[in-house]
């Protein structure tokens, strides 16, 4: 009973079937056609390159890949991340964009400084000096030698740097 249903909604007659193809043919403009007809020769282009022993391999190896990362839960993740990154740069305004690059610059040319490359050179060797220095000392020991030592005036010029460094660096960080 369901065949016969169907082969009645079908056309019983030839001239049915040419009339149905004009309609259809006459239904679609000149734009209509030439769109289908860009759209076919597109997807037979994209179709010719799977020919490609190189296009193949890489999309085997793209979905093999994708398929892992689904397998794992990291799609998600990838996906998050793109999401973050698309909201950061739509965030991101041109004054943000330039203050950044202008805190990078100056970064740079901080870190590139004759006076930072100095500094660095200094503490650099006054470290190596203090290693060599007590590398071979015997520490003689108790609270008469501590205080001798800080009867010396190399030790008194040691620790007011110390002392003097420590202030400005609390005055500087926590003021």
């Amino acid at each position: 009973m369901a065949k016969e249903a169907t082969v009645k909604a079908l056309p019983a007659h030839p001239d049915e079937v040419a009339r149905l193809v004009l309609a259809m043919r006459e239904s679609l403009t000149d734009s209509m056609v030439e769109r289908l007809s860009v759209t076919g020769a597109n997807a037979l282009e994209v179709v010719d390159r799977l020919n490609d022993e190189a296009t193949r391999e890489a999309i085997h190896k793209a979905l093999d890949r994708l398929t892992e990362l689904n397998r794992i839960g990291a799609l998600d993740t990838l996906f998050d991340l793109v999401t973050v990154l698309h909201g950061a740069k739509s965030a991101a305004t041109d004054s943000m964009v330039e203050r950044l690059w202008a805190f990078t610059e100056q970064m740079v040319n901080t870190l590139g400084s004759d006076n930072l490359s100095r500094l660095a050179e200094g503490a650099s060797g006054a470290m190596e000096d203090a290693v060599h220095a007590t590398a071979d000392a015997r520490p003689t020991g108790g609270i008469l030698s501590a205080i001798s030592l800080l009867s010396k005036p190399e030790t008194q010029k040691s620790l007011m740097f110390l002392l003097k460094f420590a202030e400005g660096l609390q005055k500087r960080c926590c003021d």
